[in-house]
């Protein structure tokens, strides 16, 4: 056997090498029969993979509970539990790291099966290597691709959030609004923006210090998400100030949403690292919308920030939906 493995390592091709750095890759082999696991485990050595090699399910779950591979090849026919059910039980572990199956002939429809169950592919007994090393190399591509496009998620949504508080950033706000207004136009539905700042922020920030400013910013941020609906954006304007488009609804609507926020925060507790109370923060909010109050955004934006204002200028601590009538100078 191992003769005839090294005759498949000499015909190697150059293709072949390039594909993927074999003697990188980490293989894990699981067959009851003692037989054709050497085989294949000898058979991907010869072709430099790290082979690990079991001879139950069970000792497969044990050893991926404590350590990662690039690849699981496995058989389908197994006593106590078979490739099918351990596909789903590596599934079931969050892993996901791709299953090959192991298969005769005879029994293609269990590889189906296999596959409905989360494998990847499925090999084929008698052995070829060309078969094998062409299912490998597409299991570890997609296996890339799926990770570069998690990567890519991953990247996309840091750009789009807020680093302090999470929640999305201005810029994200500022696109998101453009394509709910061009759908408002469309459907001809409301939309309603409110505009939320936090009173005597500054006070705070100036009396305990930015790390307890940064601490107020992250909790206030919870409880705006937190008392909006899965429909609203919510986003991080700048400095102490946040914004929420509320998707087809009414000032009317936005009215009960803007209330609950007020009070969440009016009720919470905000203490001081040391458990100091800080008793004077609460927020004011600005309510306008579209088509009632403003024609296009910079309308939009500014006719809630005159209502943030005029709550301002209030007494703060209040929700106010703009009107024309009740223009204010913004300080």
């Amino acid at each position: 056997m191992q003769k005839h493995g090294q005759s498949q390592k000499n015909d190697l091709t150059v293709e072949d090498k390039n594909s993927f750095e074999t003697s990188a890759i980490r293989l894990l082999v699981v067959d009851d029969e003692e037989s054709p696991r050497e085989a294949l485990g000898e058979l991907l050595a010869a072709h430099n993979f790290k082979v690990k090699a079991v001879g139950t399910a069970r000792e497969a779950l044990d050893i991926l509970e404590q350590d990662s591979f690039d690849l699981i090849i496995s058989d389908l026919i197994m006593p106590k539990m078979d490739g099918i059910t351990l596909t789903k039980n590596i599934k079931s572990m969050g892993i996901e790291t791709p299953v090959i199956v192991i298969t005769a002939f005879a029994t293609i429809e269990h590889a189906v099966e296999s596959m409905k169950a989360g494998a990847f592919d499925f090999i084929t007994k008698p052995f070829n290597y060309e078969q094998i090393k062409l299912i490998i190399n597409k299991a570890l591509e997609n296996k890339r691709l799926k990770k570069l496009a998690m990567e890519r998620e991953y990247y996309k949504k840091l750009s789009d959030c807020d680093e302090l508080t999470a929640l999305f950033n201005y810029r994200y706000f500022n696109e998101t609004l453009e394509k709910e207004i061009q759908r408002r136009e469309r459907y001809n539905r409301p939309l309603t923006l409110m505009m939320i700042d936090i009173d005597n922020f500054k006070a705070t920030n100036d009396t305990f210090g930015h790390l307890v400013g940064d601490t107020v910013l992250k909790q206030a941020a919870t409880l705006i998400k937190r008392n909006t609906r899965g429909c609203d954006l919510v986003s991080r304007y700048g400095g102490d100030e946040f914004s929420v488009i509320l998707p087809e609804t009414t000032e009317e609507e936005a009215l009960i949403v803007a209330y609950r926020i007020r009070e969440a925060v009016d009720e919470f507790s905000f203490k001081t690292f040391e458990g100091k109370s800080i008793s004077d923060l609460s927020v004011t909010i600005g309510l306008s919308s579209l088509p009632d109050k403003s024609k296009d955004k910079r309308e939009l934006i500014d006719t809630a920030d005159n209502a943030l204002y005029k709550g301002k200028a209030k007494g703060k601590n209040c929700v106010v939906i703009y009107n024309k009538d009740e223009k204010i100078q913004q300080e």
